[in-house]
């Protein structure tokens, strides 16, 4: 359990830090004066910078640095992520050459939406970097010709509520590896297999991680197909790689493939939420999203490489949401001063954006709630195995 939990600061750690670099080469690119940049949160352990005489000064602790004409790059304590200080980010130094707030609208926009795109970035080097290796990847739709394939696998891609198969315990992502020491090649195997043996008890087995269990279950005539079935959608995945220069392309088109889906997914969400239909998806929060990453983890490297780049896309497609303390919401109150041509009130902006920060909180307590009474058990072992 303490690997998870470091695996999760780790992965949570790339996600903020490439964002933050993003915003930070931005502003250097545009001649801003980004003040610290640090790895982690305050209090800072320490940081290094250039005084005024161009000489390299290091500092311990939080002690307050009046030599530094550039940026102070420090390391702290808290090990989530990472931050950019820009000079001008609240409105203040307007008249001065260096300050966020003296650039013309387009360059804001630029620097607050780096973020954005790096985190996009991070998840296509990731998904290239994944195709070289190796990443598991459904087979159907069709594969360049040249992608070479292995561990071919049967698996769980739905499971209908109020089936025989959510009854069995059987989840999203499990393997069926036979059903009675039948072993099945394709999933069309499969289904003509269980469609000849309705009415009859078959025996499962389910490879889920590093498990195999066995699960008894009886399949029926399924109203959507008109087959035998016992309530579940079957892909045929497997470990699929390519050449360096095919994974290039292949990682390129499946982010923005994966970014459009997500965008979508969000859509359809708050669809959802407006006309009063409710939440058909599970949102989870920092904790769900930390006990996915134990469970992603223990499949393996290339695995947990999938889930971060899936992550870091969604980071980059919630911070670009046109909402008060986001990273779009800070491009909307642009794109409201360049029509109207000023700068909505400081005050009025800084309270919209606390507020909007307020209710993500409250968003993200809720949430979490939830998650923690969902994985329970889970921190009811951490609890007996501290004490």
């Amino acid at each position: 359990m303490l690997l998870t939990i470091i695996i999760f600061i780790l992965v949570l750690s790339i996600l903020v830090f490439a964002h933050e670099l993003g915003h930070f080469m931005m502003a250097r690119k545009f001649g801003v004066k980004a003040e610290e940049f640090g790895f982690g949160f305050p209090p800072r352990l320490f940081g290094f910078y250039k005084n005024n005489q161009g000489d390299w000064r290091y500092v311990f602790g939080g002690r307050e640095i009046t030599d530094c004409p550039g940026t102070v790059y420090s390391l702290n304590w808290l090990p989530l992520g990472g931050f950019v200080k820009i000079k001008g980010e609240n409105g203040e130094g307007e008249k001065e050459p260096d300050s966020f707030a003296a650039r013309p609208v387009w360059q804001r926009a630029i620097i607050l939406s780096a973020g954005v795109v790096m985190n996009i970035i991070l998840a296509m080097v990731l998904i290239i970097a994944g195709f070289m290796m190796g990443l598991p990847q459904s087979l159907e739709g069709g594969l360049d010709a040249r992608a070479q394939i292995s561990d071919r696998k049967i698996q769980i891609v739905e499971v209908l509520g109020g089936s025989r198969a959510q009854s069995a315990g059987l989840k999203i992502g499990d393997t069926i590896v036979s059903i009675d020491n039948n072993k099945f090649s394709s999933f069309e195997e499969l289904q003509g297999y269980v469609n000849s043996k309705i009415g009859l008890e078959l025996n499962y087995k389910i490879e889920r991680g590093r498990e195999t269990l066995d699960k008894p279950i009886t399949p029926a005539l399924m109203p959507e197909t008109g087959k035998g079935g016992i309530g579940v959608a079957i892909s045929e995945t497997g470990i699929v790689s390519y050449p360096w220069y095919l994974a290039i392309w292949q990682g390129v088109k499946t982010t923005f493939i994966l970014t459009w889906v997500i965008i979508t997914a969000f859509y359809e969400l708050l669809k959802g939420l407006i006309f009063g239909q409710g939440v058909t998806a599970d949102l989870a929060g920092p904790v769900g999203i930390a006990a996915l990453t134990g469970q992603v983890a223990r499949l393996g490297f290339v695995y947990l490489m999938q889930f971060t780049a899936l992550l870091s896309i969604n980071l980059a497609v919630i911070n670009f949401f046109p909402f008060p303390a986001l990273d779009g919401g800070r491009v909307l109150f642009l794109v409201i001063e360049k029509i109207k041509r000023g700068p909505v009130k400081r005050e009025v902006e800084g309270l919209i954006h606390n507020l909007g920060f307020a209710l993500l909180m409250i968003l993200v307590l809720i949430v979490t709630f939830r998650d923690v009474a969902k994985f329970s058990g889970m921190f009811k072992g951490i609890w007996e195995r501290i004490f």
